[in-house]
């Protein structure tokens, strides 16, 4: 395997995580928080908008099974990229789109992908997702992790998180990982 890795924020933990597990080539998927100033937050540290932190997943990938270019294209459109500090009815700053590159290869990447998104005009406003280098990657608290898949019959995960997974399925179903696909049908 040719394992690199991928920060990005794009609201809520949950739901991004959510996405990104049931992606080819994606081996761990890591929910934390990067980009402020603050020394191991807490949850309750982020949630106060005072930290600088963004929600972010952290993606540990196979280059070989899904580029990078991949995974950007499925974070651009599984989240609205074009508000600031909010997804849905979540606001503030650890709610921010971004994307934390850690080569110069991912930040030109990145670059070229909002540049196409903008001239393709694929949203109707201006995509303002922050595109700044990698910086410490703290790891969430233990309830944060594998959420979804450990709390799916909770209302925020039926009326919040399903339905971005069903989107993502029925546009991204040829990435999807087999064993996913295989038990939804």
């Amino acid at each position: 395997m040719n394992i690199e890795q991928a920060t990005l924020g794009a609201g809520c933990f949950w739901c991004t995580e959510a996405i990104f597990q049931n992606l080819k080539g994606v081996s761990k998927v890591t929910s934390g928080y990067m980009g402020g100033h603050k020394l191991n937050p807490s949850y309750e540290d982020i949630c106060s908008g005072n930290t600088g932190h963004a929600e972010v997943i952290q993606i540990d990938f196979d280059f070989e099974i899904v580029s990078f270019n991949e995974l950007l294209l499925v974070f651009f459109k599984t989240h609205n990229p074009t508000t600031l500090n909010s997804q849905g009815n979540d606001f503030g700053t650890q709610y921010r789109s971004a994307v934390f590159y850690h080569t110069p290869e991912q930040k030109q990447q990145t670059q070229q992908m909002i540049d196409d998104l903008d001239k393709e005009m694929v949203f109707d406003k201006p995509i303002i997702t922050e595109i700044a280098p990698v910086s410490k990657f703290y790891e969430a608290e233990n309830y944060h992790q594998n959420y979804f898949n450990a709390n799916a019959n909770k209302p925020y995960c039926s009326f919040v998180i399903q339905p971005k997974l069903n989107k993502f399925i029925s546009e991204f179903k040829e990435k999807i990982k087999p064993e996913v696909l295989n038990s939804l049908f």
